[in-house]
């Protein structure tokens, strides 16, 4: 049977270290501060809204809503992202993702400063991923499977990692977090010649590739880490990439849908946030 990778504890220690280096900051004054600018009322984007306003209340994180309607202008969101890079009291901005189709996207991640880039968005926090700079934040998700990995005691060195999935929120900013940890990394995708074969070679798995199902038990094996990063719903109800039922009869170790990824990605916010603020205020 799967050993289950559970978020919880994983959320619970990044929540404790971001609460130690919070109060340090709170004891020189300093509130680390998020803003989090909504355009529009998507149902996903206000849970997601609500659920992270929680986790940053319970470490101490303030939080500011930004919302501005479906119809606003360029200009106006533009304004609004200047007046948030240079409000010194906050610290972080989560901008929701993706905007309305009115407006221009790759303008707006432009404009947002990557050092309250907390979501990892823009491309100079993708650029800080790609060179291993250190500059600006990861995107929370590929930074979340990284915490999972290290969270489990899971080293990553000389390890053959193989991760399903080439978008710019995970799969792509994840084979750099994996590389940096010296792992042997293939990215591939839904098109890749024989994905089955090249899944079953890895012995960590990232199914990032947004699909239910693409993860079958032909792609898996016996010793395997497998990080599942998929959120689909079929029927109203809330499944991976991974077909679970296949995965949990072998003898390998695998993150829940709910209760894995999902559940370390809004700590991993809170920790940026909490991070930016000691960064502009070093």
């Amino acid at each position: 049977m799967a050993e289950l990778l559970k978020g919880a504890p994983v959320a619970e220690a990044i929540n404790e270290r971001s609460a130690e280096l919070l109060n340090r900051l709170k004891a020189r004054g300093i509130t680390p501060t998020l803003a989090m600018l909504r355009v529009g009322e998507r149902e996903d984007d206000i849970a997601y809204e609500n659920g992270a306003a929680k986790r940053c209340e319970k470490v101490g994180v303030q939080v500011r809503r930004v919302t501005l309607p479906e119809n606003v202008s360029q200009n106006e969101l533009e304004e609004e992202i200047r007046r948030l890079n240079e409000e010194t009291d906050v610290h972080g901005v989560l901008m929701f993702m993706p905007l309305p189709k009115q407006l221009d996207s790759a303008a707006a991640r432009r404009i947002l400063s990557p050092a309250k880039d907390v979501d990892g968005i823009t491309d100079g926090s993708l650029a800080g991923v790609f060179t291993g700079s250190g500059e600006g934040f990861a995107p929370c998700t590929a930074q979340a499977c990284i915490e999972i990995l290290d969270h489990y005691g899971i080293d990553c060195k000389g390890k053959r990692a193989v991760v399903i999935g080439r978008s710019l929120v995970v799969g792509k900013p994840v084979s750099m977090l994996l590389l940096a940890k010296n792992a042997t990394v293939t990215l591939c995708h839904t098109r890749t010649v024989d994905l089955p074969h090249e899944a079953q070679n890895a012995e960590i798995l990232i199914a990032a590739a947004g699909k239910a199902g693409t993860v079958r038990a032909e792609h898996l094996r016996d010793g395997q880490i497998v990080i599942d990063v998929g959120i689909n719903f079929i029927d109203g109800k809330m499944c991976g990439d991974v077909d679970f039922a296949a995965a949990e009869q072998l003898s390998l170790s695998l993150t829940p849908v709910p209760g894995g990824v999902g559940t370390v990605t809004t700590s991993v916010l809170v920790s940026h946030v909490v991070e930016a603020a000691r960064r502009q205020n070093a």
